[in-house]
Order: C-alpha cells, then structure tokens, then sequence
C-alpha cells in the first residue's frame, strides 16, 4: 500500500506533464523544437568543456604568454 501512493504521484505528475506540453501537436511540436535547441547547447557545452580539460596546457590560450612578447 506504501508504493502506490508515489506511483500515483508520478502519474499526476506525468498527467500534468501530458495535458499542458503534449496534448496539442502545436505544443508537441514546439516543445520538440525547444527541447532539441536546449540538448543542443548543453551538448556542444559539455562537449568544449571535455575537449578542453582534455587538452589543459596545449592549447593557445594555455600558452599564449610563453611567445608574446611585452614590448609597450
């Protein structure tokens, strides 16, 4: 009797989910589009961040101030 009150829960939940992002194709379709640009921006996100912590120490930025010069 103790897990059907979370199981109920999680069905209002995706109850709710369901009438107010994909009841209507308009909101269906608009929250595909939305939820492919956020996926795509965390994506191409974690992807830099790996690349980058990948490559500490060899990339310009990284050692830049080794061959600039500061002549003023």
């Amino acid at each position: 009797m103790e897990q059907e009150k979370p199981l109920t829960s999680n069905m209002a939940l995706f109850g709710n989910v369901y009438k107010v992002l994909f009841r209507r194709t308009s909101t269906f379709a608009i929250t595909i589009m939305v939820g492919a640009v956020v996926f795509e921006r965390v994506f191409d996100q974690a992807g830099d961040a790996l690349f980058e912590e990948l490559n500490r120490g060899k990339l310009w930025k990284h050692i830049k101030h080794n061959y600039e010069s500061k002549d003023e």
